[in-house]
């Protein structure tokens, strides 16, 4: 493959990943990476010697999105449920008659290979058309040792093909599939003895996640897959305390979890465990609003306490059938008060951390891979202010155009 040209980005409003920068700025790229930056008034003709230029023109440059909650990889819809739901139904109703997940086993069961990836393509367009570079794509819809594989193979391919960096989660501990109705011990102990080993064998999955959660899993099951998780050298994440508070995002947290996810209920010990062990809280606004949620994860309490918050679309079937990651910005600030550097911290620098990506993409420093986006607009804040403007004028990744 032919090397990627070094090019310099000039003149260029940088919002780094935690920050804006104070004037306009220079970022230079060799071999798909970030090298320098420099403030344009110190950029001298040698620093621009060997470069092809790009004039950023004042516009906006970002970090690559990174949306880093995701179940993209999925067979039908359940529109139906979202009709149920304004009926009056609520979501543990549609759960407990068989709806919910469960729905959407079936249908992806039932479905190739083939037939999930035509599916599961245009969702990935749509948010690398928003601005993603990088995506976590969950399995959780198979809920057998042979779909949650064929999930996982689905999104790996997504990675080789479109111009995206794929991380694979295995969420086989997403529901209890009907085989095990009435045996959630024997199901773990499948997920553990059989869906780990060989998704972590087959170099198919990079974290393993659970939905802790009464119409779910229970804490003591989570950390029985957790300990599998970590005995295979897999990565560790959890849905947690989205309809209520069982502490899972504490036993997450000993676990050593990168990040818990939803957190609506999350209580002021939970915290403080996911600030002792560096655990980040992604929020999830695009689930919140289609529940039509009242209870707002503890945003202050988060701040207080200093836990990175990342920002995710949960892209799903059943509660957040929502593929814009710009979407989430707006919604965050609007439903749970964040701010906008708060926000678009949560999609870059912080969502990187949620990935374990924190050395690799998220932010615009030396050494990082140059996934960048560059807006029309000079101001980062409008980025959460207007939904569906400013427009993205280019989206790059490893240093080239995409």
């Amino acid at each position: 493959m032919p090397q990627s040209p070094h090019r310099l980005w000039i003149d260029a409003t940088l919002f780094d990943g935690l920050d804006a920068a104070a004037e306009p700025m220079a970022v230079a790229v060799k071999d798909g990476r970030i090298d320098w930056l420099k403030p344009m008034r110190a950029l001298s003709e040698a620093d621009r010697a060997g470069f092809e230029l790009v004039d950023a023109e004042g516009r906006l440059l970002t970090p690559g999105l990174v949306d880093c909650h995701t179940h993209l990889v999925y067979g039908g819809n359940r529109a139906g449920e979202f009709e149920a739901r304004l009926e009056g139904k609520s979501y543990e109703e549609i759960a407990r008659a068989g709806g919910g997940i469960l729905s959407t086993v079936r249908a992806t069961r039932a479905a190739s290979e083939e037939e999930l990836f035509a599916a599961a393509r245009p969702r990935l367009e749509a948010l690398m058309a928003d601005g993603v570079t990088t995506v976590e794509i969950k399995s959780g819809y198979g809920l057998d040792l042979e779909n949650e594989l064929k999930m996982l193979r689905v999104a790996r391919r997504l990675g080789r093909e479109l111009k995206v960096r794929v991380v694979t989660t295995l969420l086989g501990a997403h529901a209890l599939p009907p085989e095990y109705k009435d045996d959630a011990d024997g199901y773990i102990e499948l997920v553990c003895q059989r869906m780990i080993p060989a998704a972590a064998a087959e170099g198919l999955a990079d974290a393993v996640d659970v939905f802790c959660e009464n119409i779910a899993f229970s804490v003591a099951q989570c950390e029985r897959v957790y300990a599998a998780a970590r005995a295979h050298g897999l990565a560790i994440k959890g849905h947690t305390e989205q309809l209520s508070n069982l502490g899972g995002s504490a036993a997450a947290a000993r676990a050593g979890a990168l990040s818990v996810d939803h957190v609506e209920y999350l209580d002021e010990a939970g915290v403080e465990a996911l600030a002792e062990a560096g655990t980040v809280a992604t929020l999830l606004p695009g689930a919140f609003y289609i529940l039509r949620e009242t209870k707002v994860p503890p945003i202050e309490l988060l701040r207080r306490h200093g836990v990175p918050m990342a920002l995710a679309t949960d892209a799903n079937p059943g509660t957040s059938p929502i593929f814009s990651l710009r979407l989430m910005l707006n919604m965050a600030c609007t439903l749970f008060r964040l701010t906008p550097v708060e926000a678009l911290r949560g999609v870059t620098a912080q969502g990187a951390r949620a990935l374990g990506l924190q050395r690799e993409c998220g932010r615009i420093v030396p050494g990082m891979a140059a996934d960048l986006c560059l807006w029309d607009t000079d101001n980062y804040a409008e980025l959460a202010y207007s939904v569906g403007l400013p427009r993205l004028v280019h989206r790059i990744v490893a240093g080239e155009p995409a």
